[in-house]
C-alpha cells in the first residue's frame, strides 16, 4: 500500500490536526509517523483512497512518501 505525507496548514490547531488524522482513519488509512517539526503525519492508504483527504479543510498538501536524494 502506498504511503503519503500529509502536511496541514501552518495555522491548524492541535484539534484540527487530530480531526485530519481521524478523517484519514475513517477513510481506511493507517497513521504511521507523526511529525513534531511540522504539522503533519504519514499515512498508508490503498491506491486511490487518499483523494478525499486532499480536500480536507485543514490539509495543505498530500504527497507520496518516497526517498529524496540530493545531488552530489
Amino acid at each position: 500500500m502506498p504511503s503519503y505525507i500529509v502536511t496541514l496548514k501552518k495555522d491548524a490547531t492541535d484539534e484540527q490536526v487530530a480531526a485530519a488524522k481521524d478523517e484519514a482513519k475513517k477513510q481506511g488509512g493507517t497513521i504511521g509517523h507523526e511529525y513534531s517539526l511540522i504539522k503533519g503525519f504519514q499515512v498508508t492508504f490503498d491506491e486511490g483512497s487518499v483523494n478525499a483527504l486532499q480536500s480536507h479543510e485543514h490539509v495543505d498538501a498530500v504527497e507520496l512518501d518516497r526517498e529524496v536524494r540530493t545531488q552530489s
